[in-house]
């Protein structure tokens, strides 16, 4: 891979670029097209880790994936101004540092409501309506669309197909934004062998065609079928979205009380050592413990991003060779690597069990069959042109004009459905499911 080809200007959906603005590039123009859509926006209503909260500093997938953008654009940044002699002469160090910001921005966009445990509460639905014979009609290809539902190929999905273009480009971002959003650039076939967690893919069989132009526009090597390998940036959103995700998940564990303050400012200053800022050295006993924690976050972040920075230079051969064995974190030096290692171990042992956390993820799996069973059974009734009940013409008309064509194939209007669902706040599908079920919240 080069990067003159890699940094392609292009947008998916028209035949060139588009032209620079005063102070406003294509890039920046990805950045605003993220920030102005609907589905970037439900975000600040959609879980992160813990279920959206009274308490204001807890955050949602908004608040992380706005951090997540900084932490990706100062990262851009940085690698650009240590690689400046290899990018094409018209590329800025601020280029990069915008087209990750961008990506990382998008990264969460395609979450469906109540975070991981709404992408598991999906797949749980389809294998039992797999066994109802509802996905006969469909290729295995197709099947494992929804058997292994994923958050990352709905977002594909989100930008090339759903917002403001609908299905004709989508949000017609440049094709270097989309190649750094692509996380997995492979489909459901390889989600079982990658190397990656379990369902991890990036593009459902009704975008790999746009999979097929991106890769080609990008000279993305492909490795096998229906799988490309990486574009470098993409390490450098993903260890955007591992700083955040350590060190963030910390601080909600404090405000949730289920972390002590000590543990988690050990931790922090055995990655910044001596390098303590000023402020923080001013600090007294009685100042506030979320003060204290801000300051020391925002260190940590600097030498995270430096670690992370260097990372990706000493990597880049492998990166552009598209031979890297695993993510940029793993290849950081010392403290670095064991601060985000030990920050996850630490939400995993001691936030992820938190029995508020448990009983939401239940009521997203009863919310969510609820919606699926309504939704997919109406779609399912008037496949074929069959003629639905009273009930599923109503369902259908909440739709709109997006509801599926009774002749369409059923893995067309299942998608449909999906979009729908997945679109949802965590607020409205719990609204909805409860006003299905004759459960009206009182006047």
């Amino acid at each position: 891979m080069d990067w003159q080809t890699l940094l392609n200007r292009e947008r998916l959906g028209k035949p060139t670029h588009s032209a620079d603005e005063l102070g406003r590039t294509p890039f920046h123009k990805d950045h605003d097209r993220i920030i102005f859509s609907g589905a970037f926006r439900r975000l600040g209503r959609k879980t992160q880790v813990h279920p959206v909260s009274s308490n204001d500093h807890i955050h949602t997938r908004l608040t992380h994936s706005l951090e997540v953008s900084c932490v990706g654009r100062s990262l851009g940044m940085r690698v650009g101004e240590m690689i400046r002699d290899a990018l094409p002469g018209w590329c800025e160090p601020s280029d990069l540092g915008m087209v990750v910001q961008s990506a990382c921005l998008a990264h969460d966009i395609g979450n469906p409501p109540f975070g991981h445990s709404g992408e598991d509460a999906i797949r749980h639905w389809f294998q039992q309506a797999a066994g109802r014979g509802w996905l006969d009609d469909m290729t295995a290809s197709q099947r494992g669309d929804f058997l292994s539902f994923e958050g990352n190929a709905q977002g594909f999905r989100v930008l090339t197909q759903l917002e403001y273009h609908q299905f004709d480009g989508g949000t017609r971002l440049t094709y270097a934004t989309l190649g750094t959003y692509l996380k997995y650039p492979w489909t459901a076939r390889h989600a079982e062998a990658m190397g990656y967690k379990k369902h991890k893919f990036g593009c459902y069989q009704s975008e790999l065609p746009l999979l097929e132009q991106i890769a080609g526009k990008l000279g993305l090597p492909q490795l096998d079928e229906q799988r490309w390998a990486r574009h470098p940036l993409v390490y450098l959103m993903e260890a955007a979205d591992d700083i955040c995700y350590g060190l963030i998940d910390l601080e909600d564990g404090l405000e949730m009380e289920l972390l002590e303050y000590s543990e988690v400012e050990a931790l922090l200053l055995d990655l910044v050592g001596d390098d303590l800022p000023e402020t923080y050295r001013q600090l007294g006993p009685d100042d506030s413990k979320r003060r204290k924690l801000a300051i020391l976050r925002g260190k940590a972040i600097e030498h995270l991003t430096n670690a992370a920075a260097e990372a990706f230079v000493e990597q880049q051969d492998a990166l552009l060779s598209g031979t890297l064995q695993g993510d940029l974190v793993e290849h950081m030096h010392g403290t670095a690597k064991r601060c985000v290692q030990s920050a996850k171990d630490m939400a995993r042992q001691k936030i992820f069990q938190d029995k508020r956390k448990t009983l939401h993820e239940i009521g997203a799996y009863t919310t969510l069959e609820i919606l699926l069973n309504a939704f997919c059974g109406a779609a399912l009734e008037q496949h074929g042109g069959r003629t639905p009940s009273f009930k599923n013409r109503r369902i259908l008309d909440l739709l709109g004009n997006n509801a599926p064509d009774p002749h369409w194939p059923l893995y067309t209007s299942f998608l449909r459905m999906i979009d729908f669902i997945a679109g949802m706040t965590d607020s409205y599908a719990t609204e909805m499911a409860r006003e299905m079920t004759g459960r009206s919240s009182p006047v």
